[in-house]
């Protein structure tokens, strides 16, 4: 069965290759992309967008969406993704042609005219998720799923440290909204798991020997002289392609919880979290009620990192 889905992102690096990724598979067709700020300033999240569905060859509607958060200001990502959100290689980003709606609006529209037969992924800040819940409270339930890239899973083991959740963290309030909403599946694909799955090595030497693969390496530099501060190896996690995969396959998810979510702050950082701890336990605090979302707790990362290869490869 082929997903029809509607892709919001911040076009970064990883946004980029989630692109490549979903049009490469044959069970998935791109029908609409919306921008938000993020890991580049929103018009050149749109402008990526744009490059991107260029090089694919794909004719779809693009609505810009939201440069800022609901509250506050907005914490850029120049420096992981290059402050034009490629790696700042100079590519010719013109403004494509966008739809004359907003990100909201076409997120509303869209659900509203195909009940049941869109799946929304969400790869950025939330922002245009809940500014398109403001105009249609029961948005998700017109939606055959929504998954996002973002949250934390549920609490870890006492002496564990997770990677920030920079979608989450750059809009608490929109995030609350979504986990809050009514939905048919809401899926948390968060850092707990996104983390784990690495494109190695190995891995990367095979997208450099491929010719079909020339823009997804090229782009890929400024991510490794990031992540290398991470681990002392220039590998990548696979963040939102990830969330796709899962959207795809969920056979890439070895398990899960449904249960509810809450945005919680330490007063540095917002997490999305699953009201849970490691071992099932509610948490030793109050927290609201929510419906479920499924939060994944466990992917199959070698099968997607060899499909992820595979599919840009091909």
């Amino acid at each position: 069965m082929t997903r029809r889905i509607v892709v919001d992102t911040d076009t970064g690096i990883d946004d980029a290759h989630t692109l490549l990724y979903l049009a490469g598979r044959p069970d998935a067709e791109i029908v609409a992309v919306t921008s938000v700020y993020g890991n580049c300033e929103e018009p050149d999240a749109a402008r990526n967008i744009g490059y991107v569905t260029r090089l694919l060859g794909l004719d779809v509607p693009i609505a810009r969406g939201a440069a800022r958060p609901l509250a506050g200001v907005a914490s850029i990502a120049g420096h992981v993704h290059g402050k034009d959100g490629l790696g700042d290689l100079g590519y010719d980003r013109p403004m494509p042609e966008v739809a004359s709606e907003t990100a909201a609006e076409l997120l509303v529209r869209l659900a509203a005219e195909h009940p049941g037969e869109l799946d929304l992924l969400a790869l950025g800040p939330l922002t245009n998720l809940a500014a398109a819940l403001r105009l249609d409270p029961d948005l998700f339930t017109r939606y055959r799923s929504v998954v996002l890239m973002g949250g934390s899973g549920p609490y870890a083991p006492p002496g564990t440290l997770l990677m920030i959740d920079a979608n989450v963290n750059n809009d608490p309030e929109a995030a609350r909204a979504v986990f809050a909403a009514p939905r048919h599946r809401l899926v948390m694909v968060g850092v707990n798991v996104t983390g784990t799955t690495i494109l190695d090595e190995r891995a990367i030497a095979a997208l450099r020997a491929s010719p079909r693969a020339t823009f997804a390496t090229e782009i890929l530099d400024a991510y490794l002289d990031f992540y290398q501060n991470e681990w002392g190896r220039r590998i990548i996690p696979l963040h939102d392609p990830l969330a796709a995969g899962i959207l795809l396959d969920p056979g890439f998810a070895t398990g899960w919880i449904d249960g509810p979510v809450n945005v919680r702050t330490d007063g540095f950082l917002s997490r999305a979290r699953l009201m849970r701890t490691h071992d099932g336990l509610p948490p030793a605090f109050p927290y609201e009620a929510a419906p479920d979302t499924r939060v994944i707790t466990s992917v199959d990362a070698p099968r997607f990192v060899a499909d992820f290869v595979g599919v840009l490869t091909r």
